[in-house]
């Protein structure tokens, strides 16, 4: 979940909101990559969530990064709530899942550097309070009642509002983790190309990184269930957003979209004031039942925009949604999927042809068989599985067109950072399948032994 964005004055004519959007154009020299990975923290001991306060908790981790490790605190009604540093942030999400919010970098070398720095220092702090970190999609074992939710003024308002809209936004604050990717575009007219192929794809990366097949002790029947709560979360801020591939679409598009998007909230002054349902359109015209009088600023617009959650979400970059959390190779996998297949423009036109005559209805059904079946989706003649191996080597001709160097050198390209995925493709199975193998075998149904074997 994001932190308050600021940096905006008033609005005072409508195409400033689109005039936002377009500010993220840049020139592909500029072009940059941001990951973004989310991690379940639990007690070595008792194998609970950690709380949010305590000798093994998140406040502990916090102030272990903090002191040790050089980062500035981000705090909120007193509370220490976030962390940032060189560009990036480490937050916490609802249940008190630990999110490292990277900062925006040249290479998938770089990116995948700073996502092992960050784990092994949280490594280092959390061994000294006896807590782990585990890379999962969903809580393998804990109910909703095991999960404390964190002292933050949006989560308080957003828990409220789930239970009266779809009937899985509790799980996804609580029990859910994924891992993303923010990329950039050239302008409108790439945005639009790079958009349609993040949403279109996204199942397939949905299949490849599926690594929640558990909920409260057993199997749930799909293979990433993540995928599954985002279906039943919010109908008006989630999905595969079919307006995207109308003929025309662009920033304006997108700004409309949002603006009938029921919101929030409003952050004034270190609080967060209840706006939940209401409109923006009313908010632009001074009618905002939270703030009468009031007109929004560039910095609520800014707010607003983090509270879609659709499958790829626009603000002044792009965010692919569509991954579960998982092990430090597929950390780095995912950068590498994405800019693979949308900054080469090669890659781009060659991905773009793949899912040009795909229907909205399709790209549904992908999305829906995706969560259940991970690779072994079927869906009207397409299978998942050769349409995964095709998208994996696009995304290795993209990376290797890119041809950028990494280890001094080296390293001639980015392309080694998508073998976890060319591994899948070759044998079939993904992170679920792996799980449900063990929990079927080995494990002889103890998920306890998921903590030991797959912790960070």
């Amino acid at each position: 979940m994001s932190i308050p964005q600021s940096g905006g004055g008033p609005i005072e004519r409508v195409e400033q909101l689109a005039e936002y959007l377009e500010s993220g154009c840049k020139p592909k020299a500029d072009w940059r990559i941001g990951t973004e990975h989310e991690k379940f923290g639990y007690c070595k001991d008792s194998l609970k969530p950690i709380p949010y306060e305590g000798e093994r908790s998140v406040l502990a981790v916090l102030e272990g990064l903090r002191d040790g490790k050089g980062w500035a605190p981000l705090e909120e009604g007193g509370k220490l709530i976030g962390l940032t540093k060189d560009g990036a942030n480490v937050s916490l999400e609802p249940g008190g899942q630990l999110e490292l919010s990277g900062a925006p970098l040249e290479t998938i070398h770089q990116t995948c550097d700073e996502v092992n720095e960050h784990l092994a220092d949280v490594k280092d702090i959390a061994d000294k309070v006896g807590v782990g970190f585990i890379g999962l999609g969903a809580a393998p074992v804990w109910s909703h009642e095991d999960m404390p939710l964190m002292p933050k003024g949006r989560y308080k308002l957003m828990d409220a509002y789930m239970g009266t809209v779809g009937t899985m936004g509790r799980i996804m604050m609580r029990r859910t983790c994924t891992v993303q990717v923010n990329l950039d575009f050239g302008s409108e007219g790439d945005m639009a190309q790079k958009m349609r192929v993040a949403v279109a794809l996204q199942p397939v990366a949905t299949a490849l990184f599926a690594n929640s097949p558990f909920l409260e002790g057993q199997p749930n029947g799909f293979k990433s269930f993540r995928s599954n709560v985002w279906r039943n979360l919010d109908d008006a801020r989630t999905g595969m957003v079919p307006f995207v591939f109308d003929d025309g679409f662009g920033f304006e598009s997108w700004v409309q979209y949002a603006l009938d998007v029921p919101m929030y909230f409003v952050y004034r002054d270190g609080k967060y004031i209840d706006a939940l349902g209401q409109s923006f359109r009313d908010f632009l015209k001074g009618k905002l039942p939270a703030l009468p009088g009031e007109v929004p600023t560039l910095s609520d617009w800014a707010d607003h925009l983090t509270t879609l959650f659709p499958e790829a979400r626009l603000k002044k970059f792009i965010e692919m949604r569509g991954a579960d959390g998982g092990p430090w190779r597929r950390l780095c996998a995912l950068p590498a999927f994405w800019v693979g297949l949308t900054y080469d423009q090669g890659a781009l036109d060659a991905a773009w042809d793949l899912v040009k005559g795909w229907s909205a209805e399709q790209r549904e059904m992908l999305r829906i068989s995706a969560g259940v079946h991970g690779l072994q989706a079927q869906v009207e003649g397409i299978d998942m599985h050769a349409l995964a191996r095709e998208v994996v080597a696009i995304a290795d001709a993209g990376l290797k067109a890119r041809a950028r160097p990494g280890a001094g050198g080296l390293v001639p390209d980015e392309t080694h950072f998508l073998n976890a995925l060319k591994e899948s493709v070759e044998t079939g199975q993904v992170p679920s399948d792996e799980l449900l193998e063990k929990y079927h075998g080995d494990w002889q149904g103890d998920l306890t032994r998921i903590y030991p074997e797959y912790s960070y």
